[in-house]
Parts: C-alpha cells; sequence; structure tokens
C-alpha cells in the first residue's frame, strides 16, 4: 500500500467519518492530491463517499471505510479460529472432532444449498465455483473422467490453514455437502502446490 494512502485508512479508521478538507489539513496535501487518492481508494473498494446531511448550501463528501477497507486490517480472526479449534479438539478428543468439523460443513454448505439440488454435474461444479466466488475465492473447475476437479486458486483462510490443518479437512467435508459428491483432497497450497484441487465423483460412479 502507498504510504499516502495507507496514511489515509488508518485516519478513517480512527474517526470513522472525513471530508477532504479535513484529510488535506492533516496530511499537508491539495484538496486536489487528496481527491486522487481517494478516487483510487474508492477503486480498491476500500473506501466509499456518502454526502454530509444537515448542512446548509452544496453538502460535503464524507469518506470512510468499507467493510473491505475494514477487513484489509488485521482483525485477530487468525489467532482467534486456530485457538477456537485446538480448544475444540482438546476438549472433545478425535471423535467429536470429526463430529464438529461435519456440523461445520454442513453449516456452511447450507447457505449454498443449490449446488448439490443441481441435476448434472457440471451444472453442480458451475455452481459450486459461484458459491466460493460469493467468498472471494478464485475458483474453477475441469473434467478428469468420469470425474471433476475443482481448482481453489486462492485460500480464504490461509493463516490459519497453515497452522492447523484442521481447515483442510473442513473444506473436503464443505465440499462433499456443497455438491453433494465425493470428495478428496489431492493438491494443497499448504503443502507448497499452486492451488486447492478437489476430486470431486458422483457417488453413483462409485
Amino acid at each position: 500500500m502507498q504510504a499516502t494512502r495507507q496514511q489515509i485508512l488508518d485516519y478513517l479508521r480512527i474517526h470513522s467519518e472525513v471530508t477532504v478538507r479535513e484529510l488535506s489539513e492533516v496530511l499537508g496535501l491539495t484538496p486536489t492530491g487528496v481527491r486522487q487518492h481517494l478516487m483510487i481508494l474508492e477503486q480498491e473498494r476500500l473506501v466509499a463517499a456518502g454526502e454530509e446531511r444537515g448542512r446548509v448550501g452544496r453538502p460535503a463528501l464524507l469518506y470512510s471505510l468499507t467493510p473491505r477497507g475494514e477487513t484489509s486490517y488485521a482483525l485477530g480472526y487468525d489467532w482467534l479460529a486456530n485457538a477456537l479449534l485446538d480448544e475444540v479438539r482438546g476438549t472433545y478428543g478425535a471423535a467429536g472432532f470429526q463430529q464438529v468439523i461435519r456440523g461445520v460443513a454442513r453449516r456452511m454448505a447450507s447457505e449454498h444449498s443449490a449446488p448439490a439440488a443441481a441435476t448434472s454435474g457440471a451444472e453442480r461444479l458451475e455452481l459450486a465455483c459461484a458459491a466460493l466466488r460469493e467468498h472471494e475465492v478464485v475458483a474453477d473447475w475441469e473434467r478428469d473422467g468420469d470425474a471433476f476437479l475443482l481448482h481453489e486458486r486462492t485460500c480464504p483462510y490461509p493463516e490459519v490453514a497453515r497452522q492447523n490443518s484442521a481447515c483442510c479437512v473442513i473444506d473436503v467435508a464443505f465440499m462433499r455437502e456443497l455438491t453433494g459428491m465425493d470428495a478428496r483432497l489431492v493438491t494443497c497450497r499448504v503443502r507448497g502446490d499452486q492451488c486447492c484441487t478437489y476430486r470431486l465423483q458422483p457417488v453413483a460412479a462409485r
């Protein structure tokens, strides 16, 4: 992140909403210079502008962080997720941990019930990839004989997965629930592969 734009994000994180004039005074830049930086941040969907209400005359624009801008900061989710996974494993043992994993996978897949209900395997894979893209996962698929290969080009929780292999186990269970197919993880980014690839086979084809 360019230094001035990072300063703008930091200031917005503290002050919630600011005007161009306020940022100009804080950063020591001209209003035109501030607007140029804000335009780039808007294009990156990190900040958004809205009109200041209750102001006499032409309303000023108020800039604030978007949800994407908020999540660009480390929020401690990785630390919390790893602590929770370790605590569940330690408290409930291997059998209980597997039960929790299956429950988590079902809960995640329940938000996207359409893929498993689709008639053809190709349609299921298209819908599964669309569901993953809703969570900003870059995904695509290809045929592999009577099976399919689904490639996750990006990991939705890389730091958690690096420290806790349970993430991969949850993802395999999630793929099963999401597609209604048998799923097996054949390549994994955590192991140094270029992407996470799941081999998915229709149950009737076994």
